[in-house]
């Protein structure tokens, strides 16, 4: 049942770490409270990486918890909430970390998930918890929120992200519309992600192919890491055609704007799947050890090149249905299920002209 404000709240506060994909996730939902209740005051937590995405959304105020400064860093989010009480806490990160954030914060009605979905005992820090919703994809689920409150959104998902005319200008020297433009994010930075990779030399093929079919130009984004770094160099030593190398040298608000203007972003289920969703750019998602009905890119599930449930079979001898939601095949293996002439056949759509008009994804099981 929604909890009953008879008429909208003051103030409320948002706690939403990471990542950068799951930010990316709450925005609609912040923005169709903004929509609903104008007069209230947003306070969102965040961590830092995520606030360079996000920083300077209209009406939101940030308080940052920089994670790298340790116990310092919740010092001063405690500082910043000194004296502060919210009538409500929206708690939409069931982590131990975000557990320690709630603790921070004066709400009233402490509002979080359902017991199977509150990963470390996030229900043991709220008074209010949403229904079992089974299946749900990650945004979906953070929208039941809303229906808890009793918020409905106005219309589709909207982000509005801001970015600065710097920004733009240099996406812009880069994608300035004379030709398909494809975004390659080619890998997951962290060490402990390694499984969700795909192939260099495959990488390569699929250089070659929108050069060679569609004249295409093709950008490789990431962050700063070594095996990005590495990735990089093996994917423009394998290719036949010339990429444009920009590992490493944009900012977060610059890859945003960069692939604003990509005809298309191919990657796999990592952060620039869900900012590309944040300014409709389609995503050609790589999933194999991943269910794409939960963090697949929202707005792309008919572009997702989906070999989840080979990689369950083979991982763990069971269909899908049979598995804990959201489990992850975490075998790199996974990933050479996915062929060079599947992803031809989804940037064939795309590039081509000939994809159905995508429609708001529904939540399968």
């Amino acid at each position: 049942m929604p909890i009953p404000f008879k008429v909208p709240p003051q103030s409320l506060c948002v706690i939403r770490l990471s990542a950068i994909g799951d930010t990316c996730h709450t925005v609609p939902a912040v923005r169709a409270i903004q929509d609903a209740w104008p007069e209230t005051a947003i306070t969102w937590i965040i961590g830092g990486v995520e606030h360079s995405l996000l920083a300077g959304l209209e009406g939101i105020e940030f308080i940052v918890l920089d994670k790298r400064a340790g116990l310092a860093g919740y010092r001063d989010v405690r500082r910043q909430l000194r004296r502060r009480r919210f009538p409500l806490l929206l708690h939409m990160h069931a982590s131990l970390r975000a557990n320690v954030v709630s603790m921070l914060v004066s709400a009233e009605t402490r509002l979080g998930f359902d017991r199977a979905r509150a990963r470390d005992h996030q229900s043991l820090f709220c008074n209010a918890h949403l229904p079992a919703t089974p299946h749900q994809h990650v945004m979906d689920g953070l929208f039941e929120f809303l229906t808890a409150i009793g918020v409905a959104p106005a219309g589709p998902p909207r982000w509005d992200i801001p970015v600065s005319a710097a920004d733009e200008a240099v996406a812009a020297r880069y994608i300035d519309g004379s030709q398909p433009t494809l975004i390659i994010s080619p890998c997951t930075g962290q060490r402990i992600r390694n499984y969700r990779n795909w192939l260099p030399e495959r990488y390569a093929a699929i250089v070659d192919y929108v050069t060679d079919r569609y004249g295409a130009r093709v950008i490789l984004t990431g962050g700063r890491t070594e095996l990005e770094r590495r990735y990089a160099n093996e994917i423009a030593t394998l290719a036949r055609s010339p990429v444009v190398d920009l590992i490493g040298q944009t900012s977060l608000k610059g890859l945003l704007a960069l692939i604003g203007r990509a005809t298309a972003v191919l990657c796999p289920d990592s952060g620039p799947a869900h900012m590309a969703t944040a300014v409709g750019t389609p995503v050609i998602g790589l999933y194999a050890t991943s269910n794409r009905h939960r963090t697949g890119p929202y707005m792309s599930q008919d572009l997702v090149v989906d070999r989840y449930p080979e990689a369950v079979a083979s991982e763990f001898n069971k269909p899908v249905s049979e598995l804990r939601w959201g489990e992850r095949v975490r075998n790199p293996d996974a990933m050479n299920l996915i062929l060079v002439a599947d992803v031809e056949a989804k940037l064939d759509l795309v590039f081509t002209g000939t994809r159905p008009l995508p429609e708001l994804r529904k939540t399968e099981p």
